[in-house]
């Protein structure tokens, strides 16, 4: 179990480490004291925009099998995934410890029955020293958040609730099925139980300002959540984007433009909040544009030498008053 006071302390000290952002793999680093990585695990899933419970489709730009190796494969047990992942991942990194992470579709979208051996499975893995959770914020009921404040009483649990932007009308472009009321709803149900929310959001949607942009930045920093997924919107193909991307209804944002304005985003982000992601890419077989976010080191420092040349850094224009507890 990841205690609050060892999450406290992990979440203290990555301006003194020179940073100017608060990378996850920082904070797990500090968590942990050691590498620690993510290993996708396919639970078998769909979304209830997918099935017909909210609306059909899926969300305009999405096809999982962009997603996640798992969808483009016959899928395996969890622990026979987490062991094929970790094996594929040991190819790049010296790492020895891992997160199970519950990535395509919507991971809490099942009866509580379904969800526990999966999430146990997870948790037994001698390597998997904690779990991530991809969800919607209309598929959370109480029970299921009961289940989920159980496996954090054991172990560090992640909880991604795929906030995307605070703007209804961009929600009811990509089809989603919800309105920003039920992120708001979720949240506070989830607040308390043990572990950490983590707020996924898109930046460039079509007939998204600037100013849009960084409402949804304000927004999640008077909110308070734990950590911050943040990518650019991507097309892939077999997808009503895709559609429109070909169509030029909508044009992707130009990665000097995403640059700013993730470095704008997180200047109103607070310091004690955890950077999970500042970029997205999918496979090349799936990929249609913007063709930059495939270079993600790329990406990583374009975003790094903004924050230099502003000589600013994650939190700067922040109401200190806003900022979660640390």
């Amino acid at each position: 179990m990841a205690s609050t006071k060892r999450l406290a302390a992990a979440r203290q000290n990555w301006r003194q480490a020179g940073l100017r952002y608060y990378a996850y793999s920082h904070f797990l680093k500090d968590l942990f004291g050691f590498r620690v990585q993510k290993v996708s695990i396919d639970g078998g899933f769909t979304c209830p925009n997918v099935d017909g419970a909210v609306a059909i489709g899926g969300c305009a730009f999405c096809d999982n099998r962009s997603f996640s190796p798992s969808r483009r494969v016959p899928r395996q047990s969890v622990l026979e995934q987490i062991d094929d992942g970790i094996r594929r991942i040991k190819l790049r990194y010296k790492c020895d410890h891992f997160l199970g992470y519950f990535q395509p579709a919507t991971n809490t979208y099942a009866p509580v029955q379904r969800l526990r051996p999966l999430y146990e499975a997870a948790v037994s893995h001698p390597q998997v020293v904690g779990v991530a959770i991809g969800t919607r914020a209309d598929c959370a009921p109480d029970e299921v958040l009961d289940l989920l404040e159980e496996i954090a009483s054991r172990t560090y649990l992640s909880v991604e609730y795929g906030l995307q932007t605070i703007h209804n009308r961009s929600l009811d472009w990509m089809n989603r099925g919800h309105h920003h009321d039920a992120f708001l709803d979720v949240l506070e149900r989830s607040r308390g139980r043990g572990f950490e929310i983590c707020a996924h959001v898109i930046l460039g949607l079509p007939g998204e300002s600037h100013d849009d942009m960084m409402a949804t930045a304000r927004e999640l920093a008077r909110l308070g959540v734990d950590a911050v997924k943040i990518h650019n919107l991507y097309a892939v193909k077999n997808t009503p984007l895709a559609d429109q991307v070909a169509a030029g209804e909508v044009e992707l944002m130009a990665r000097g433009d995403y640059v700013q304005a993730v470095v704008d985003f997180l200047e109103r982000t607070p310091p004690g909040v955890v950077v999970d992601r500042i970029g997205g890419e999918a496979p090349p077989d799936y990929f249609v544009g913007p063709a930059w976010c495939l270079d993600k080191p790329a990406v990583r420092d374009a975003i790094r030498a903004e924050f230099e040349s502003r000589d600013t850094w994650q939190g700067r224009l922040v109401d200190q008053s806003l900022s979660p507890s640390q």
